[in-house]
């Protein structure tokens, strides 16, 4: 049925039908501030929505365009204290991380309707966020994600959550091709709160305590000052088993015999927590602390308004388990250092082997401030924002391997550089409606925007980069070291009209200019027609782009495993030019989006829309390409590659490759998305109902990329390792001081084809599974709040890792290639450490 209704979408049917049977409201940025349209509508208590419209006063279900609106009580009802999380768990059409390989397991990620993460533009009242320095260059779903980290915006600091589910770059500009996730910041005159939270996973550890104070005062007579701070810390979790380096699956040890180059090692039986010496499938430690204000003052006229955010963040991930013969050196009859011992004549630095720690030490901040007012009936809105983030990596816990046979010497903590993101753009908004005869005033809006970023990776220690590095995560050598930067400036405006009483047409469009990669023209018409109060069509086309970031474009590093090396080159790079790769382009798209809001009784909405994304010249990594496999040379011009970057690769481990982003392939992303909320009066209380599902679909259409880099886990990752249906039906029971948040998540079977040697491959599957989250509440007076709850009630788990057929029973390969038995598969959509239990405390006053 889908497909079929999909198959007749072209651009001249979708804008006949728009244009014929619907009306719209059109996308805002800087109006999204906007603190009286923050309120809800007087009359039918209505979030009052500002994404997505230009118009004032719009409520979610009469806009043209998809928006769902997730409340601050709505926010408050999800266990974890994480903004990423809560919306993972309302908003079907969102899908936050759940794993990441070395630094991005730090800082997590999320992303819309299947898409990359680089394919939401996240705002804060209204303004563009600046990205998280710290790109997610490992494999996975999630490569890529440059993207503003929502963790670091305090769900209590929050007055709701606006998501545009719709292509609106023609609005916002680069980024906005899957839609758009607008925050709202609270903004109260008077008040506060105080809220603790505490909880632990069922059995795999991750305890998790935060702390959250917020005051709103008075600023005179017409202004406030709404402040909010935020502590939270979450310990590592640790699943999977032993590690068949060190005893096969039943826990028997594995020796390793010496050669005349290499110790070996004996049975580390005797070491505490054999076989599971390997915790590297596990949360990372981490220690947030936030703070967040939101201010405004009224002159009589003119408002001055602002908000300011900064975060400070120190995270602590396991690493893969190293065994005692990878850090040692000949021994020379000098005198042992302590922890040192001698094996086989050799030295060992860690006997019983060793874990690395890969640390982030994040600082994070941004301001945005305006004034806006009206002259002669044209509302004026003028801002600026400005956006930094600094991460600081270092490998801790471990040893350079090559200073240690040099030099007789390892540091065990090593300084590796790390990250410098900036962004400032300055916008100017016009609205005024005119009266030129229809039904409704025409709305004019108009607005130019400029915007400059930067990107720069700096250097680590000299310890920390020397020949191969430190193991787990070599620092940035100089050569990688550097600052990008570009400049970007656009008009842009939109013209809403309103033919008849029921029916609007909106037509936006958008000319950018970037001193990188040159200028683009997009646009968007809208429309919507209400053929009565019950029952309304709204329709959708648009063009759009999204620039490479400047990670894509400049990042470079290399990741080094026990069994592998790989080097990551910038795109634009002489490197990447040796294998045959150009400098990145932008990505572009063609959205188109059909949909019905229906009321069929006064407490019921329901909304469904069907649509289509396709982009052209999506941005992905190449993928590992082999230069040594199984320590034979199988393509030279890769290690010749390396070399051009002053690189010697790790000639300990079997495999070394090398990957770059390029502009790598098409994709056609169809799908529908249900909203359905209902309010019943039960008579001893209340029961607000909802219904929100997704289904969607990502196929690539074509490939710029050589056989041997787009591999089946590469089009697993874009096509089948999102679950394609995600449905969750909630109902919140409020009655007298108790209340009852029950809420079902429903997540569809994904798979991805998986290979441990990168020729043969297996499918690894997560079959459809129901997701029980609930919580109880006690108000024993109005100041005072009891919570207790679980999300993943029954601790539902992913299945492991399988393992390929006909191999070892007593030591089998996992088809992932991973060293840990009993390992889960890190790709589903509900996470990978099940159930999570909880007692929250709050006090407002």
């Amino acid at each position: 049925m889908l497909k079929r209704i999909l198959s007749g979408f072209s651009g001249v049917s979708v804008l006949a039908l728009m244009v014929a049977a619907s009306s719209t409201v059109q996308a805002r940025t800087a109006d999204a501030a906007d603190a009286g349209a923050a309120a809800a509508d007087a009359d039918s208590g209505e979030a009052i929505v500002v994404t997505g419209t230009r118009v004032t006063g719009l409520k979610a279900a009469d806009s043209a365009a998809p928006v769902q609106v997730v409340t601050a009580d709505v926010l408050a009802k999800v266990g974890q204290p994480s903004l990423t999380q809560a919306l993972n768990q309302i908003v079907p059409s969102f899908t936050a991380q759940a794993f990441g390989g070395d630094a991005s397991n730090l800082t997590l990620t999320a992303k819309l309707r299947g898409l990359s993460p680089n394919h939401a533009l996240v705002l804060v009242n209204g303004k563009r966020r600046h990205p998280s320095a710290n790109f997610h260059v490992s494999s996975g779903p999630f490569q890529g994600g440059f993207a503003p980290d929502l963790d670091l915006i305090p769900p209590q600091a929050i007055e709701r959550v606006e998501v545009l589910t719709d292509g609106a770059a023609a609005q916002y500009g680069s980024d906005a091709i899957a839609g758009v996730i607008n925050i709202i910041l609270k903004s109260d005159r008077k008040g506060g709160s105080f809220s603790a939270t505490a909880g632990e996973n069922y059995s795999v550890g991750g305890r998790t305590v935060s702390t959250t104070g917020r005051l709103a005062i008075p600023l005179g007579e017409n202004g406030f000052i709404d402040a909010t701070g935020f502590f939270r810390f979450h310990d590592t979790t640790q699943l999977g088993g032993g590690d068949r380096r060190v005893a096969n699956i039943n826990g028997v040890p594995v020796t390793v015999a010496p050669t005349a180059t290499n110790p070996g090692y004996g049975s580390l039986a005797g070491v505490a927590g054999f076989p599971n010496l390997n915790p590297i499938v596990s949360d990372a430690k981490s220690y947030l602390a936030t703070g967040v204000v939101n201010a405004g003052y009224d002159f009589g006229g003119i408002e001055l308004y602002g908000n300011a955010t900064a975060a400070r963040r120190v995270a602590i991930a396991n690493e893969q388990y190293r065994a005692p013969n990878i850090v040692f050196r000949p021994l020379d009859g000098r005198t042992l250092q302590p922890g040192e011992a001698v094996s086989n004549n050799f030295i060992l630095l860690y006997p019983n082997g060793f874990v690395p720690h890969l640390r982030l030490t994040e600082e994070d901040y941004a301001v945005s401030g305006g004034l806006r007012g009206e002259v002669s009936g044209w509302h004026w809105d003028a801002s600026a924002t400005y956006g930094r983030d600094r991460v600081k990596l270092q490998t801790v816990d471990s040893g350079n391997v090559n200073l240690y046979q040099d030099f007789g010497y390892t540091p065990k903590d090593f300084d590796d550089g790390g990250f410098i993101g900036t962004q400032l753009t300055l916008n100017l908004d016009v609205v005024k409606g005119l009266e030129v005869g229809l039904a409704k005033p025409l709305n004019v809006a108009v607005g130019a925007e400029w915007r400059r970023d930067s990107y720069e990776i700096f250097a680590g220690e000299y310890g920390s980069y020397y020949r191969t590095g430190a193991q787990s995560f070599p620092g940035f050598q100089p050569s990688s070291a550097g600052v990008n930067s570009r400049k970007s400036w656009s008009l842009y405006g939109d013209v809403t009209a309103y033919p008849t009483e029921n029916w609007s047409i909106s037509a936006a469009g958008r000319y950018e200019k970037y001193t990188d990669i040159g200028s683009t023209t997009i646009g968007k018409l809208t429309t919507r027609y209400d053929f009565s109060p019950a029952f309304a069509l709204r329709g959708t086309v648009s063009t759009g782009f999204r620039a490479p970031s400047l990670g894509e474009s400049y990042y470079r590093a290399i990741s080094v495993s026990p069994t592998s090396e790989t080097v990551q080159v910038a795109a634009n790079s002489p490197a990447a030019r040796l294998l045959g790769y150009q400098p990145l382009k932008p990505e572009k798209s063609t959205n188109f989006s059909v949909g019905v809001v229906a009321h069929p009784v006064p407490a019921v909405t329901i909304t469904l829309d069907v649509y289509q994304i396709k982009v052209r010249d999506r941005i992905a990594s190449t993928g590992a390409i082999q230069g040594l496999r199984a320590f034979t040379v199988v393509n030279q011009a890769v290690l010749d590659a390396i070399a051009s970057i002053g690189r010697e690769y790790d000639k300990t481990v079997p495999q070394v490759g090398i990957q770059t982003f390029t502009n790598a392939f098409n994709t056609r992303t169809q799908g529908i998305d249900l909203v359905v909320s209902a309010t019943q009066d039960v008579g001893f209380g209340k029961v607000n109902w909802s219904l929100n599902g997704t289904y969607g679909k990502t196929k690539v259409t074509s490939v710029n990329l050589p056989a041997t880099s787009f591999t089946p886990t590469t089009r697993g990752y874009i096509e089948t390792a999102q679950p394609k249906f995600k449905v969750g039906l909630g109902a919140l029971l409020t009655a007298g001081q108790f209340s009852a948040n029950l809420r079902e998540t429903i997540y569809g079977a994904s798979s991805v084809p998986l290979s441990p040697d990168g020729a043969n491959y297996y499918t690894a599957r997560i079959p459809t599974a129901a997701i029980t989250d609930l919580e109880l509440g006690y108000k024993p007076s109005g100041w005072l709040e009891l919570n207790v709850g679980a999300s993943n009630l029954f601790n539902k788990k992913a299945p492991d890792v399988p393992y390929v057929p006909g191999s070892s029973a007593t030591s089998p390969t996992s088809i992932s290639g991973s060293q840990v038995f009993g390992a889960p598969l890190t790709f589903g959509g509900y996470g990978i450490n099940g159930g999570y239990y909880y007692a929250r405390v709050g006090v407002t006053f």
